[in-house]
């Protein structure tokens, strides 16, 4: 196998490596140039696929009463500046689950560009609206929509970004 392609095999097995466990991963690469090769060190954060460890776990999330976002909005959105935003969470659990929103980690409270409209659709089922209105570009970034009660917790999340619009 010519020494080229082993190269990109290496690095691409890497990779998928860092997919598949998706965890905090040290990735060294290697760069030629004239002679001297070069050492570059990426780190990075990917989303953690957490297997159940333990019964207790899997008895909290897979619990047939635990919270559980049932539908939601789209997981990417990119809105035009001074525009309205929504992202809608519907959920479901016995009890009826709660719905809390955040951004970039922390969480949500109301103010007057910032709006929660929240209703009962059935005994155990709440859907939340979040909309901001009007958008600037501290809206951008990812926002969470999280569904609790005593059995269990789920999240979703989506990633907003601004876009520019000539005239």
């Amino acid at each position: 196998m010519p020494r080229g392609i082993w190269k990109l095999d290496r690095i691409v097995l890497l990779c998928l490596c860092f997919l598949i466990f998706g965890d905090l991963i040290y990735i060294e690469a290697q760069r030629s140039t004239a002679g001297k090769t070069e050492r570059r060190n990426y780190t990075g954060k990917k989303p953690v696929v957490i297997q159940h460890r333990s019964q207790d776990a899997v008895n909290y999330y897979d619990h047939e009463n635990g919270a559980k976002i049932i539908k939601s909005s789209h997981f990417e959105l990119d809105y035009t500046l001074g525009r309205k935003i929504t992202f809608f969470c519907m959920a479901q659990g016995n009890p009826r689950p709660t719905i809390t929103w955040f951004k970039d980690g922390a969480e949500l409270y109301q103010h007057r560009f910032f709006q929660v409209h929240e209703s009962h659709i059935e005994t155990n089922i709440v859907k939340s609206k979040m909309e901001i209105d009007p958008t600037t570009q501290m809206d951008a970034g990812f926002y969470e929509c999280q569904a609790d009660n005593i059995y269990a917790i789920d999240r979703r999340g989506f990633r907003t970004d601004y876009v520019m619009v000539n005239f």
